[in-house]
């Protein structure tokens, strides 16, 4: 025990310290020794974290992770996704690959917790969040073909491809004294060489053993190219997030050096920094010729021991108002308001760009100062000067507008000496339906308040009335006849297709109307057709007028009202024929003859009728189970619409399920059915399916039970279980028990039933086999016999045709019900007690005593 607890502690020492080596010399780390495996499970933390590739290089390079590690573990995962793997990766993950994985194993999560946000002076300062964005990735791109002016230097690898007569490929490293060595020729010098200038001399050296690389008409020839380029390190000083030494890929440029050291601060400069080479400044870069003209001139490709120095800003301002970018901006010497306009993106299309206003500081107060249009070239902006611009107006110097019953209302531009005719003119004219006799013109006061000047527009358009001249914003309404009345329509209601209103028309008759309504219903009278109007200006009580019109089916109208013309909201009602019926259906279930659905033959059928149509009970029915499921009053019968929408459904899918293509007569009617379907509300094919007895049975019983158990809810059930003593119904056709048969009936008689079931509370709740000598406590033996908590003489049986009968107690005796096949005993629970509180005894007995304090003062 105490060698194998020793093993383990040297074991976690010796892992400890690999870890914590790890750590300390991530910069170490080579992506070329991590497997494909490593790497995918690294990406794999990453994402699970919610971290994108670009958060995840800008961890490591925070890390200390060398900038051409980063980039060529960014070759290697580009290579993964794309499903290429890498070439150099090790297969298997090597010891040393393990240990440098978890130096990239950082807490991911906790480390994008770090991430600062922004703040709000931050996010105006312009080009702040350039070097910011995780999304705007600033690493140089080292998938391009090397550049013919890269300067050569120590750790570049070099590939020389030699191919036509000869072939052969040379890998080389340029060593720290700027030398690289070729079996059979020696060391050649190409440090501070560009690749143009190196590829010359490599190949003049090469040509002493590969003769054909000389002469006019060479047969070898050779190529350079740059493998694993080399890391230099530059210095980040000044207003920068994260300054110090960074180790970058010899193509990084400025920027990629600012993206590297986490951006410029808010203190800092955007257009004077500053690089150093030898101790001498070989570029000052301007970010904002990069933002605004996207011009990288600048932005020079850094070297060994450079020095970037980020001063702090000199003149900063800030400009608002309706400008593309607002915000804050840094501007040189010699720049003016109209350069720092450029820098905000110009001005947006609302805005009032001829005078602008500046707050600047003195030396002891705030000073406002308005610039003119022409003077933005030549003002020049002080360190703190806060610039606004204002929008324009929202009012019109020459609008008129005109709207109602005019072939074109709108908003039109006024001009001197116009007046309605003109405007109206404008307008294209006035529509037929405009009412002549009155218009209104509403017109805007100087102050502001408004004035109604009334219009007669027929005179004026017909010159009897002098024209009026227009002002600005002056609206002119002409409306419509049909605006100053109620709208007309008719209706119809009764047996047609489609009841409803409808508009009304000049001349319109009864026939049109039902034609417009989908025609008569095969449940309609055309010979009883009411029609009711209004009644106006009767003061007799009278409520309405009725018209009594003949039409036959194919709408032809005969009788002494057959011209008779419509009004505007006639109502007219078609009414139902009295001796129309539609088909009721019930159905039988069961140990009959012919079990399925039966149409109701006339108001009197019986269940004896019903079952001597279903040829009778066969030779394995129980007639003592039989029951009838019935709808109550709850249940809610489809209408006539739905049900037509339902059998035209039915005939629909019926026509597409024929094999081949639908003919002519075919297609139109799909579409028929289409409609008809539309105008009753959709699809309301019937999906519910027969009717389960024995699932209802049991929700019957189970309703039963909850009600035993003090359930007090009110049922929602549609249908009811009647007990029916069907054996008596037999014998005696047509007597008391033999009930009539209503729509939806079902009658359900099952097979001989040979067991009892017993449920609630008893021990063990089952089924047993009906044995015709046992007796209600004998099944309740069967199941364990009662709990405590059992309400015996609440007890009761529900029989397999839906009768029940409870336990009844005669003297002092209980007499239980008699047990048949089928039958399930239901034994009840006591009911809870409530408990009385603590404080209720305490205010009983207060009150007591306050009662006997009472009587013995009364007694005294």
């Amino acid at each position: 025990m105490v060698k194998g607890l020793l093993v383990a502690f040297v074991f976690l020492l010796s892992a400890v310290a690999v870890f914590s080596q790890s750590l300390t010399d991530i910069q170490n780390i080579k992506v070329d020794n991590l497997s494909d495996a490593q790497i995918e499970q690294l990406l794999k933390r990453a994402e699970a974290s919610g971290m994108t590739e670009m958060q995840l290089e800008m961890m490591a390079r925070e890390r200390g992770l060398p900038a051409s590690e980063i980039a060529k573990l960014r070759t290697r995962i580009n290579k993964i996704r794309s499903g290429g793997g890498s070439s150099n990766a090790t297969t298997q993950p090597s010891t040393s690959g393990e240990i440098q994985l978890r130096g990239l194993n950082f807490d991911l999560e906790e480390d994008v917790q770090k991430e600062v946000p922004m703040t709000e002076e931050e996010k105006r300062i312009f080009g702040f969040s350039v070097f910011r964005n995780t999304q705007l990735s600033f690493t140089p791109n080292l998938n391009i073909p090397t550049p013919k002016n890269y300067v050569l230097g120590a750790g570049d690898q070099l590939m020389i491809d030699i191919y036509g007569a000869s072939q052969f490929l040379y890998d080389v490293t340029v060593n720290s004294d700027g030398l690289i060595f070729i079996p059979n020729v020696g060391p050649i010098n190409i440090s501070g060489l560009t690749v143009d200038a190196a590829t010359n001399r490599i190949s003049n050296a090469l040509s002493n053993i590969y003769s054909g690389l000389r002469g006019s008409n060479p047969n070898t020839f050779m190529s350079l190219r740059v493998g694993n380029i080399r890391s230099i390190q530059v210095s980040m000083v000044g207003e920068v997030f994260a300054p110090g030494n960074y180790t970058l890929s010899s193509f990084a440029t400025v920027f990629n050096a600012l993206y590297a050291a986490g951006g410029i601060t808010a203190d800092g400069s955007f257009r004077e920094i500053r690089v150093y080479r030898n101790s001498k400044l070989v570029a000052e870069v301007d970010v904002y010729q990069f933002l605004v003209n996207g011009d990288q001139k600048s932005n020079i490709r850094l070297e060994e021991g450079d020095v970037i120095l980020i001063p702090p800003v000199q003149t900063r301002v800030e400009i608002a108002g309706p400008l593309r970018r607002p915000g804050l901006f840094e501007v040189k010497s010699k720049e003016s308001l109209e350069d720092l306009i450029k820098f905000a993106g110009g001005f947006t299309s609302n805005a009032y760009p001829n005078i602008g206003t500046v707050m600047r500081t003195t030396e002891k107060e705030l000073k406002v100062e308005n610039i003119e249009k022409s003077g933005f070239a030549s003002f020049n902006p002080k360190d703190g000067d806060s610039f606004i611009f204002g929008e324009l107006l929202d009012r019109y110097e020459n609008r008129v507008q005109v709207s109602g019953a005019l072939i074109r209302p709108g908003v039109f531009a006024l001009e001197p000496g116009m007046g309605i005719n003109d405007l109206i003119k404008r307008a294209e004219g006035l529509r037929e339906d405009a009412f002549m006799n009155r218009a209104t013109l509403y017109r805007t006061r100087p102050d502001f308040s408004l004035e109604i000047v009334t219009v007669d527009i027929g005179a004026v358009v017909r010159g009897e009335a002098p024209d009026i001249a227009l002002q600005r914003e002056d609206v002119l309404n002409i409306p419509s006849i049909y605006d100053l009345r109620e709208e007309y329509y008719v209706l119809i209601s009764g047996e047609v297709n489609r009841p409803g209103a409808f508009a009304f028309g000049e001349n319109m008759k009864v026939a049109d109307l039902v034609l417009r309504a989908g025609g008569f219903k095969e449940s309609a009278t055309p010979s009883q057709i009411e029609v009711a109007r209004r009644v106006k200006d009767d003061v007799s009580g009278k409520l309405a007028e009725i018209f009594h019109i003949d039409i036959s089916k194919d709408l032809k109208i005969t009788g002494e009202n057959a011209d008779m013309i419509l009004k505007p909201f006639d109502h007219v009602i078609i009414r139902r024929s009295p001796g129309f019926q539609r088909e009721r259906l019930v159905r039988v279930e069961g140990e009959v003859f012919y079990p399925g659905e039966y149409a109701i033959s006339n108001a009197n059928e019986r269940i004896s009728d019903l079952l001597k149509r279903a040829g009778g009970l066969n030779q394995f029915a129980y007639p003592k189970g039989a029951s009838l499921i019935r709808r109550n009053e709850f249940f809610k019968a489809p209408s006539d619409n739905q049900i037509k929408s339902q059998n035209l459904t039915q005939v629909k899918q019926n026509s597409l399920r024929r094999t081949g293509r639908n003919t002519e007569a075919e297609k139109y009617l799909l579409e028929r059915i289409d409609g008809k379907i539309a105008e009753r509300g959709g699809d309301l094919s019937n999906k519910q399916g027969g009717l389960l007895i024995d699932d209802f049975r049991r929700e019957a019983i189970e309703e039963l039970v909850g009600d035993s158990l003090n359930v007090e809810e009110i049922s929602d059930k549609t249908l009811e279980m009647i007990g029916i003593d069907l054996e008596e119904i037999v014998r005696n056709p047509g007597g008391v028990h033999d009930l009539f048969i209503q729509e939806g009936d079902v009658l359900s008689i099952p097979k001989l039933l040979q067991t009892v079931r017993m449920r609630g509370e008893v021990l063990f709740p089952t089924s047993a086999r009906f044995d015709e000598g046992l007796g209600f406590k004998g099944y309740i033996s069967r199941s364990g016999g009662f709990t405590e908590n059992a309400r015996k003489k609440r007890s009761f049986v529900v029989y397999a045709n839906g009768d029940v009968r409870k336990t009844s107690n005669f003297l002092f005796f209980k007499v239980y019900p008699k047990i048949e096949p089928g039958s399930e005993i239901i034994v009840p629970k006591k009911p809870e007690k409530d408990s009385i509180p603590l404080q209720a005894w305490i205010a009983i007995a207060t009150s007591v005593a306050t009662l006997a304090l009472v009587v013995n003062n009364i007694i005294q």
